[in-house]
């Protein structure tokens, strides 16, 4: 009876150690895939980009407020407009049209600051982005853009901007 005592006191310490082990590995995998900084990022989650728009103002460029709305769409809202009014669809609303052509995804709004400049979550994929300046020069932007990696910077300058026209 000694012997099977002995034996049952080295298999107990082993299953002891064994679920010791199994307790501090699953603890090392957790603290492996916490975030370097100790705190969760608030600011990018799966599959989104940080996008910052910046206006880059020049002597061209003269707005009294640069505080303007922003749109990130998933297609060119224009281009929609154009084809939903051109194409007769009896029965169908406009609105009914675009939520078909944007297949679920839903449009990001922002605005910039007083300093031209705005931050937003955007999903990756292909957007259109759409803003106006209105000033002694109204400025549009309709630009194609494609959205991707953790953080991406769009820039609004006088080269890239879709329209041109004098305010009256």
């Amino acid at each position: 009876m000694n012997s099977q005592s002995i034996f049952y006191r080295v298999l107990a310490l082993s299953v002891r150690a064994a679920l010791l082990l199994a307790l501090a590995g699953a603890g090392w995998i957790v603290y492996q895939r916490l975030p370097a900084d100790g705190a969760p990022d608030e600011k990018t989650s799966a599959g989104q980009t940080t996008v910052q728009i910046i206006l880059h103002r020049s002597a061209e460029i003269q707005a009294p407020a640069v505080d303007i709305p922003i749109e990130l769409s998933p297609i060119d809202l224009v281009a929609a407009r154009h084809e939903y009014f051109v194409e007769p669809r009896p029965g169908q609303r406009f609105n009914e049209f675009l939520r078909e052509r944007m297949n679920g995804r839903a449009e990001v709004k922002t605005r910039l600051d007083a300093q031209g400049r705005a931050s937003v979550l955007v999903p990756h994929g292909q957007w259109w982005l759409h803003a106006v300046l209105t000033g002694n020069e109204d400025l549009e932007w309709r630009l194609p853009v494609t959205i991707s990696g953790d953080k991406q910077t769009l820039e609004l300058t006088l080269e890239n901007a879709f329209t041109r026209s004098k305010s009256f």
